[in-house]
């Protein structure tokens, strides 16, 4: 049993992997300053901290053995209108948990973004995710901490936000099913994204806690299938009998995510599964 410190313990990542570990007995900190997060997420068992990680050394003790970084603003478009916000809490934020564990035991697994492999100038988002990573590898370099870096793909599952500007597609077309208006399509519909349950998600966080081995890089969690905008449309029109309503494309808005490294698979046996039809049939 461990004791485990998840930054960002209520939003939609944190929550479930939450779930997860308590199946284990691990001993669980969450710190969430519930910008984005709710506490309608908590879980029995875990100690929940309001708190910005930016404060870090003010919450808690540096007496972990593992820490998830969760914490962040997540989507490419409110990042244009909170360009401040968005460097503190994906860039500083970073900063600010690395040096409170700095010349500790504690094993950091750092969330990084598949935007990494785009021009990281398109967006705020981009370009601090990206930065957030080359502190990590600063860190794992100058200071010899225990940090492995974790490149998302598009994350959707359960917990996930089905409202507001911080709702990702799949959630956000849950939230118009439910409020019975169409589904919104940004530009012609045919960029193609590496849509990854979360469940994947997390056995793939959890392979990369617990185990010794390292990537020289970033792990990268992504099923290496992708579906185009439309394709997904067709799934939920399929189930829910629903319009559509094209929007102009947005800025940082690029053509496509496809997972581009298999280490995970070949040195951890992660075995991510293309549950994106069946998700969608059983909402």
């Amino acid at each position: 049993m461990s004791k485990i410190l998840i930054t960002g313990g209520a939003g939609f990542i944190g929550t479930n992997l939450i779930i997860h570990l308590l199946k284990s007995n691990h001993t669980i900190v969450s710190i969430d300053n519930y910008s984005i997060g709710t506490k309608d997420n908590h879980q029995d068992g875990v100690e929940y901290i309001d708190g910005n990680v930016c404060d870090i050394k003010n919450l808690v003790e540096n007496n972990f053995d593992y820490c998830f970084h969760l914490a962040g603003l997540s989507r490419i478009q409110p990042s244009f209108e909170y360009p401040e916000d968005t460097f503190f809490s994906n860039t500083q934020g970073v900063i600010k948990v690395l040096d409170w564990a700095k010349g500790s035991k504690t094993k950091i697994i750092y969330s990084g973004s598949s935007s990494k492999h785009h021009n990281p100038l398109i967006s705020p988002y981009a370009t601090f995710k990206f930065l957030g990573e080359q502190i990590c590898k600063l860190y794992r370099n100058a200071y010899k901490s225990n940090i492995e870096i974790v490149r998302f793909y598009n994350v959707y599952g359960p917990y996930e936000i089905t409202q507001g500007e911080w709702a990702a597609l799949i959630g956000k077309w849950r939230g118009q099913v439910e409020l019975g208006q169409p589904l919104t399509i940004v530009g012609d519909g045919n960029q193609k994204r590496d849509f990854t349950h979360v469940d994947d998600i997390i056995d793939g966080l959890i392979r990369i806690a617990f185990s010794d081995s390292t990537a020289d890089d970033a792990w990268e969690l992504g099923t290496g299938v992708n579906y185009s905008i439309l394709e997904v449309f067709e799934l939920f029109n399929k189930k829910f009998k629903v319009e559509a309503e094209f929007i102009s494309n947005q800025s940082g808005n690029y053509q496509e995510t496809l997972r581009e490294s298999n280490g995970a698979l070949d040195i951890l046996g992660w075995k991510p599964e293309d549950k994106l039809k069946e998700y969608i049939n059983n909402l």
